[in-house]
């Protein structure tokens, strides 16, 4: 299944693929090794294009104590920061980063209400950037759980990600699991959690959305 977000690429690209051929075909008739090269080409494109905007169906590991992993990628980052823009203290952080080959959907790690959301405009640094979490385009999520832990996520444009998708704004309910927005070509979510979480990731494990365990927290 592919992504609502991909529909305009995907067209896009199927139009310009689907012209660049017709041209090469208009104006090399008799070079079958180039149109075929140019074909080829494009396949390809298109192939990395859909498999980008791919939503596989997933079984999500709902548990009240689990803190799931936001995205599909690998763990860049596990340490202990200080939050800035909310908190103002310090926080356990743990980074996911995806990849242009990585399923981009992000989803709540947890369930609750959204306490707090901003849209940050900014940067397009390299995504496991030290400073991309501070000032890159990125936008920043907190869900208050039913006992009042809090946990923030930052979604961050990398290099490659030029747009920021997100479908939620303060006060509505969020869910485990549910897809709250989409990065578009390589990226970043960050997570902030309570000291005491106990940390259930290692640096660059494999992790995939709603089903791998970052953390638990009371």
């Amino acid at each position: 299944m592919l992504h609502r977000e991909g529909k305009a690429t995907i067209f896009l690209s199927l139009v310009v693929l689907s012209a660049l051929n017709g041209l090469v075909f208009w104006l090399a008739p008799n070079l079958a090794w180039l149109q075929n090269l140019i074909l080829f080409g494009s396949v390809v494109l298109l192939v990395i294009v859909l498999q980008f905007f791919r939503n596989p169906t997933i079984q999500i590991n709902a548990n009240d104590n689990f803190v799931l992993s936001p995205a599909d990628g690998k763990v860049v980052v596990i340490e202990e920061v200080e939050e800035p823009e909310f908190f103002q203290g310090k926080r356990l952080q743990i980074s996911v980063f995806m990849s242009p080959f990585n399923v981009h959907v992000n989803r709540h790690p947890v369930s609750g209400f959204v306490k707090y959301f901003k849209y940050h405009p900014g940067k397009y640094l390299v995504a496991w950037h030290p400073k991309s979490s501070t000032e890159n385009e990125r936008t920043t999520t907190v869900i208050e759980r039913p006992n009042g832990v809090q946990i923030l996520y930052r979604q961050i444009a990398g290099a490659m990600a030029r747009r920021i998708v997100w479908y939620i704004k303060e006060g509505q309910p969020a869910k485990q699991g549910g897809e709250m927005g989409f990065i578009k070509f390589g990226s970043r979510v960050d997570v902030f959690l309570p000291l005491d979480a106990k940390v259930k990731v290692e640096l660059n494990q494999v992790v995939k959305g709603a089903r791998s365990v970052l953390a638990e927290i009371a």
